[in-house]
């Protein structure tokens, strides 16, 4: 650490962002100094292993690096006894991967290699996982069950510390009818929502893992003209606040509203968007895969659009846009699939959260 001192701090900010992110986590006891440093979200996007979208197939999953040039990389889970992927959905969870399947999830860390499998719960069939969020610093996931007919879904969530599924009643009125488009901020899932009997009045619906609920939040600043056609993306932006990917399926227009302050979980009445990106120029692409409606995964960096999008040939492309115009296009010839998934993924030190095996709990039972 003496001979450390002795360098500038700038080369060894330089020689720290070509050390494996593994090693990183290692060295957060050397200093303060270099502890705050890997909590610098620069620093994580300046490091050289750093990647923004991950990409999977039925047989393989990626992950893509922007800058300076586009990389694709093979990623592997490392989590022992999965024989196939067989991935139904990718959602990003603001540091953390949730990878679903219909026999349970992966919850993952790709920038860490770490991941850990989760059983789903045994009493129901055909769950969907939805998030990951925190209640009093304890890692859960929210899923969903659809329910019959006359039914409402049944809500469910999982408790890493004691290995344990919780259902939730659903009360008729605490969700929208359809769902779409979830993130992760601050621990709470957020939702784009709207009702059938109101399909234009698009809103953010929230499930606090703290009361449970499924709470209206606050409206958003447009909606889908076309249905499932537009694009309609709720995304993070500069780590506290939402943003919101538009694209109309006629005009190819694309507009990116972010809001104003730091989103207060508690209360979305002070909410405010504004239009922060508009792109009109001729040549724009379509962003939602027609044959199956799937949005586009997007980040915002600078006043720099970063897109990335599957076409009706099973192809993934990501586009960079600015100055009201596309920048470049590119197309990733070696990710093909009928249907290939897609989110972007904000690399981080944070561990895949322990849980309680049910062995464990047996033990300390006895």
């Amino acid at each position: 650490m003496a001979h450390l001192n002795k360098l500038p701090w700038e080369l060894i900010e330089e020689i720290l962002s070509r050390v494996p992110p593994k090693s990183l986590v290692r060295f957060r006891t050397v200093s303060k100094q270099w502890n705050a440093l890997f909590d610098d979200k620069t620093f994580i996007t300046n490091h050289k292993m750093t990647f923004r979208f991950i990409l999977a197939t039925e047989s393989n999953i990626y992950s893509v690096s922007i800058d300076p040039l586009i990389v694709v990389r093979e990623l592997t889970l490392g989590t022992p006894g999965l024989e196939s992927l067989e991935i139904e959905n990718l959602v990003d969870c603001n540091e953390l991967l949730l990878c679903g399947k219909n026999t349970g999830a992966v919850v993952w860390n790709p920038w860490l290699g770490q991941s850990t499998w989760i059983e789903p719960s045994l009493i129901h069939s055909g769950m969907g996982f939805d998030g990951i969020g925190y209640d009093n610093n304890n890692y859960k996931i929210a899923a969903s069950s659809p329910g019959n007919e006359d039914e409402d879904d049944l809500w469910t969530t999982y408790d890493f510390p004691s290995d344990v599924w919780t259902d939730h009643d659903s009360e008729p009125d605490d969700r929208s009818n359809y769902v779409i488009s979830v993130v992760s901020l601050n621990g709470t899932l957020y939702w784009v929502s709207f009702y059938e009997t109101d399909p234009l009045c698009y809103h953010i619906r929230k499930f606090d893992f703290s009361s449970r609920l499924f709470i209206r939040f606050c409206d958003l600043p447009c909606g889908r003209n076309h249905y499932y056609r537009d694009a309609l993306v709720l995304g993070v932006f500069r780590g506290d606040r939402f943003s919101l990917l538009n694209q109309c399926m006629v005009t190819k227009k694309i507009e990116i509203w972010v809001t104003e302050n730091k989103i207060n979980h508690e209360d979305g009445d002070d909410v405010v968007w504004m239009n922060f990106m508009t792109f009109s120029s001729p040549n724009l692409p379509d962003l939602v895969e027609t044959g199956n409606y799937s949005d586009p995964s997007y980040f915002i960096e600078g006043k720099r659009l970063v897109v990335c999008s599957c076409d009706n040939t099973g192809h993934a492309w990501i586009y960079i846009l600015g100055d009201n115009m596309l920048i470049s296009k590119t197309r990733i010839d070696c990710v093909v699939d009928p249907w290939p998934l897609h989110c972007t993924f904000v690399p981080s030190l944070v561990p895949v959260p322990a849980r309680c095996r049910r062995e464990e709990r047996a033990e300390l039972h006895v």
